[in-house]
């Protein structure tokens, strides 16, 4: 069942600009505080400078203050529901690895947390050392 999350999602991925792989995704994540963020996956020709749609869900909250996040919904048109990738995955730890997620494609939709998808994220002390 679509909640309000997976509406900001499925309009993120009307965004999309995937004129490379043509997998569109839209990405929707809700703070601690309740507010919500959503992203798009934005391709370029330049693959390794491609943006997650996660990624810019992420960017966006940050650029509004925030640094606990609650929840995830990823949306994509076609395939198997579809987790974070690796860097997203990281990127998302930086905010609480408690992160519910949330993915969904087509009818079938798969979830998890961010702490059994990434159990051992790589972080920096306060001092930049290894932690």
């Amino acid at each position: 069942m679509a909640d309000a999350l997976e509406s900001l999602a499925r309009t993120a991925l009307g965004n999309a600009h995937a004129p490379y792989s043509r997998f569109r995704v839209g990405a929707a994540l809700e703070a601690a505080d309740g507010r919500r963020f959503f992203g798009c996956n934005v391709e370029n020709a330049s693959y390794g400078l491609t943006i997650c749609a996660e990624r810019a869900a992420v960017a966006a909250a940050v650029a509004e203050g925030v640094r606990r996040l609650a929840r995830l919904v990823i949306v994509t048109e076609r395939g198997a529901p579809s987790p974070p990738c690796g860097a997203c995955r990281q990127v998302l730890a930086e905010f609480g690895t408690d992160l519910a997620i949330r993915s969904v494609s087509g009818t079938a939709e798969r979830s998890w947390r961010l702490a059994d998808l990434l159990p051992e994220p790589f972080g920096l002390d306060e001092k930049g050392k290894e932690g």
